[in-house]
This record gives structure tokens, C-alpha cells and sequence, in this order.
């Protein structure tokens, strides 16, 4: 094939990548710096957010934290709330990659819901974006921002009826009454950690689960559960 001297030679099947030659790769550089800049920025909002609320933070210092100007912010985000719901979305990859992870496993249903508090207290000790999130869905004034609970809710209710469903739940135990007391407490942990980081420690959450497990499960079921969790959640530190 004749090419004119100075025309690239097209790739294999005659169409160039747009990333090709130093355009490209200079299209490619502004991307990275870009979604570099948008991650930096929903970290920075959920520090602010889960340090002082909603209410009291302020752009300026959510850019000040990211070391961007407030174009940088506004390219981004329009306002303070595209930026909450940001930080929110990511609390919720977060916390659906925990309930996957409980749907599925060897253990019984009580022992999966045993393990997926535990992993959502040590998840929240150093996850900033997960605390922010949580903290957020209890804001007055942020219409339909309770995402986290409604998801953590469903969670507890599924493994609840799973429960139920292979027998392992004491004679007496309604297990919709059981699913507002496991949510009430372990939401409740969080809101609570927000002045004191202890009651989303791993000895809390196994308190908690050493204290209701005998009052859920028949005797057969809880001679083989772990209120410590099975997982490797013990560790973290908030952060």
C-alpha cells in the first residue's frame, strides 16, 4: 500500500484508535487527572460530611481538603447536594459488594448475618465515604437519601427469612420483630460513632451478637455460631 510521507499508517482494518500518537495520549493524561480530581473530591466532601454534617459544610472547605479550586469543583459537581449524592453512590457500591457477599457461603443464614455486621463495622472504622453515607441518610432535609439503610434493611430481612427458613430461629422468635431490632442496633452503633469511634469496634458488634443469639436461634443452630464472625473483620481503626 502507498502511503503519502507524514500520514500514519492506519491500524489493521483501517480505522485509527483515538488514542493513538500524542493527541491520544494526551486525551488519555486529562481523563486520569480528571477522575483523579472527582475522587478526591467525594473523599474530601464525606471527611467534611461525616465530620460536620451536611448542613455545616461548605464547598470551600471540601476544595480546600482537595487541593482543588472551586472550578475544578464545579466542572464536577453542580452544588453541595450532586456532591452528597456522589459520596452516597459510592456508600452503596461499598456496602453492596457486603451483601453480595452474605447471599452466598457455607454457613447458615445466621452465621452470614453474624459475618456481614461484622464486615460493615470494620468497613465503617476505615471507610470514610461509608461513614459519610450512613450519616447522610440521617440528615433532616436530604430527600430520599436513606439508600444505605433501606439496602442494609433488605439485607438483614433476606437472611432473616432465610434463617427462618432452615429451621435455625428459636420457637418464639417472629423474625420480622427480630429484623428492627438487629437494624435499630447496628444503625444505632453507627449514629452513636459519630461522637465515639468504640461502638463500632469489633468487641461491640460481638457484644451485641453474644447477647442476641441465644434469644434467636434454637439450640441446635446456635451451638455452631460465632458471634465474632467467621471473616477477617477484626481489624481497622477509623480512619
Amino acid at each position: 500500500m502507498c502511503v503519502r510521507p507524514g500520514i500514519p499508517r492506519p491500524r489493521s482494518g483501517g480505522v485509527r484508535s483515538p488514542y493513538d500518537g500524542p493527541t491520544g495520549a494526551i486525551r488519555v493524561t486529562i481523563q486520569h487527572r480528571a477522575a483523579k480530581t472527582r475522587l478526591a473530591l467525594i473523599r474530601s466532601a464525606a471527611e467534611d460530611f461525616a465530620e460536620r454534617g451536611y448542613r455545616s459544610s461548605t464547598l470551600e472547605a471540601i476544595t480546600r481538603r482537595a487541593g482543588v479550586s472551586t472550578g475544578a469543583l464545579h466542572f464536577h459537581f453542580e452544588n453541595k447536594a450532586a456532591l452528597a449524592t456522589a459520596v452516597q453512590d459510592a456508600a452503596q457500591q461499598v456496602l453492596a459488594r457486603i451483601v453480595a457477599d452474605s447471599r452466598s457461603g457455607d454457613d447458615g443464614a445466621l452465621q452470614r448475618l453474624t459475618d456481614a455486621s461484622q464486615e460493615l463495622a470494620a468497613r465503617m472504622r476505615v471507610d470514610v465515604v461509608l461513614r459519610a453515607g450512613f450519616r447522610l441518610g440521617w440528615e433532616d432535609g436530604r430527600r430520599d437519601s436513606d439508600g444505605l439503610h433501606r439496602m442494609w434493611q433488605e439485607c438483614v430481612t433476606a437472611l432473616m427469612g432465610a434463617a427462618q427458613s432452615e429451621g435455625a430461629l428459636a420457637a418464639d422468635v417472629r423474625a420480622e420483630e427480630a429484623v428492627l431490632t438487629i437494624v435499630a442496633a447496628t444503625t444505632g452503633f453507627e449514629a452513636l460513632s459519630q461522637e465515639d469511634p468504640v461502638w463500632i469496634s469489633h468487641s461491640t458488634f460481638t457484644g451485641f451478637w453474644r447477647l442476641l443469639l441465644p434469644s434467636l436461634a434454637c439450640p441446635e443452630a446456635l451451638d455452631g455460631l460465632d458471634p465474632a464472625g467467621r471473616q477477617q473483620t477484626r481489624g481497622g481503626t477509623a480512619g
